[in-house]
């Protein structure tokens, strides 16, 4: 038996057809939706951070001693060019620490992006290499007070002893106690005596 559809029926059915289509979801493929998207990043004036980076796909550029202190010398020349105090600091094989504290009016993001940027240039070129070094943007972190500062100090120290490049933190010659203990100010800065007391072991030991 053939079915007549009425007129009606019909409105009702692209009324339907209406509806439905109108709670499908709507994809927007732009660029700028899409960034729209990323989280921004937590940023204050005065605060302390704990600031991670790493390689891209995880590689591990960071083998050969003579690379570290490329990585190194460019963080030098980045304090010479932007306002910012190190209190710790590690190269490890394929990503860096540091406890960073801007200083008044500089932005961490500049300071990052600089540093990031001008590195991975003078890799690429030592390496005969193009294209990008480090993956995701950097990490950060808002340090939260006095217990929340020892951790992340402790944590960076013990960083290459976990990664069993040394036996003990003082050892690693890429990092932040290794500096202190031995007198090298131009990285890491010196610590405040009362951040020494619950760190003796960051207190100089010899001079350079």
């Amino acid at each position: 038996m053939k079915r007549t559809i009425t007129n009606n029926q019909e409105g009702q059915s692209k009324e339907g057809q209406s509806n439905e289509n109108s709670k499908k979801p709507k994809h927007n493929s732009s660029p700028r939706n899409y960034n729209s998207m990323r989280r921004r990043r937590l940023l204050l004036d005065g605060a302390e951070y704990h600031v991670t980076a790493r390689i891209n796909r995880g590689e591990p550029i960071f083998l050969a001693p003579e690379d570290r202190e490329l990585f190194m010398d460019t963080l030098r020349r980045a304090k010479k060019k932007y306002n910012f105090v190190i209190k710790n600091f590690s190269v490890m094989g394929n990503h860096i620490h540091l406890l960073i504290k801007p200083g008044p009016g500089e932005s961490l993001s500049k300071i990052m992006q600089w540093l990031l940027g001008v590195f991975a240039q003078l890799w690429n070129k030592k390496h005969c290499l193009s294209g990008h070094l480090w993956g995701e943007r950097f990490f950060s972190r808002i340090i939260s007070g006095l217990i929340d500062f020892l951790k992340v100090f402790t944590y960076i120290d013990n960083n290459p002893v976990a990664a069993g490049l040394v036996n003990l933190p003082g050892q690693w010659l890429f990092g932040g106690l290794w500096h202190h203990q031995n007198g090298y100010t131009d990285i890491v800065d010196l610590l405040d005596q009362e951040i020494l007391e619950f760190l003796p072991e960051h207190q100089i030991i010899q001079l350079p």
